[in-house]
Parts: structure tokens; sequence; C-alpha cells
């Protein structure tokens, strides 16, 4: 039976949000920084430290993990609408001031928290997220060379390294924390697509 051509088209339920690729860059990217949080605990608190044993492999795990975390975005980079949403995130307007300024005084009202594709937080938190692993890399590389560096960068690189892996488990403990207050967010970096009543709610000058 066909269809009559005045029969209304279905509804779309959603709208495309994120692709295969980005997608697959968020996971392995979530996964690698996973395993190096872990790893880190277990070899500074004593407690984890006792209860998994085996130091030296612990080790090697983190370091690899490490030296991999650069890896997903890099490869990312061929797919067009990864480097399309890069561009996206390193953009900051007007707009976005006034989301930061809605968000430090908590005002919730959609109105005054304009955003494209990504907010304000998103947009500071992916800079600052890239920013840290770098510098997590370049330390975590001066620890494990130790015998191209002098003393004093090696020191110098432990401090740094261990008090910015506190400060990521926080930062991403917070971005958990907000995912799991948004379904639809989640349900965009599961599936690929969001509802449209969502996205106009919270990203109105996004223009997919």
């Amino acid at each position: 039976m066909s269809l009559r051509a005045d029969t209304p088209a279905p509804a779309t339920t959603g709208i495309r949000r994120f692709s295969r690729a980005e997608r697959w860059v968020h996971r392995t990217t979530a996964a690698l920084m996973g395993i190096c949080v872990l790893t880190a605990a277990c070899l500074y608190v004593p407690q984890l430290a006792e209860l998994v044993g085996r130091r030296e492999l612990v080790v090697r795990v983190h370091e690899w993990a490490g030296l991999a975390l650069p890896v997903p975005v890099l490869a990312g980079l061929v797919s067009r609408a990864f480097r399309s949403d890069l561009r996206f995130l390193n953009r900051f307007g007007p707009h976005d001031r006034r989301w930061l300024r809605a968000a430090l005084h908590r005002d919730k009202r959609p109105a005054s928290r304009p955003a494209g594709k990504f907010n304000a937080g998103q947009k500071i938190y992916a800079a600052w997220i890239a920013g840290a692993t770098l510098v997590m890399l370049g330390t975590g590389l001066l620890m494990w060379f130790t015998h191209l560096t002098p003393l004093q960068w090696r020191t110098s690189a432990t401090f740094v390294h261990d008090w910015l892996a506190l400060t990521i488990g926080i930062v991403l403990a917070g971005h958990i924390g907000m995912a799991l207050g948004d379904p639809e967010a989640r349900r965009g970096m599961r599936t690929g697509s969001v509802s449209r009543e969502w996205a106009e709610r919270e990203h109105p000058l996004w223009r997919p």
C-alpha cells in the first residue's frame, strides 16, 4: 500500500549533535583518562596500593595510558565534523560572557544563558583539560626519562604532575556530575542525537 501524497511526514524526534567519529574520540579519551586516574590513585593512596599491589605493572599501565591520551584527538582530526566542533570550542563570543555571568549569579533561566553548540562552561572545560593533558604529558616524560634531565627539573616536574593530577581528578568529578544531571546530553554523546526541544532550550543559538 502506497502513502498518499498529502500524508504528513513523520515528525523527527531528534537532531544530530555528534558524529560517530566524535563519539569515538570522546569515549576513547575518557577511557584512557579513567585509566590514568585509577592507576594514579593506586600509586598514591596507600590503602589502594596495598590492595592492588604489583606497583611496577601499575606504573607501566599509567605511563602508556598517559602517552596514548593525545592519540584519539589526533586521529579524530581526519573527521570534518570533529574539526568543525574544535573551531566552535575555540571561539568565545559576547553570548558566552553572558552565559558565564548568569552561571556565576546562579541564574538558570534559559533566556539568560545563550549558547551555541557548546556553552561557555563546556568551552572553558575543553580548553583547560587540553592544556592540563599536555602539561601532564610533558611532566610525565621528565619523570620517566630521569637520565635526560637535572634533578631540579625532575623534582619540579613531580610537584606539578602530582598537584595537577589532583586538580584534574576534581574537575573530572565535576564534569561527570554535570553529565549525570543531564540525561539528554548523555544521550547525545551515546547515540549522537538529541531532542529538538532540549537543543532549543539549552543551545538556542545552535543551528544544526
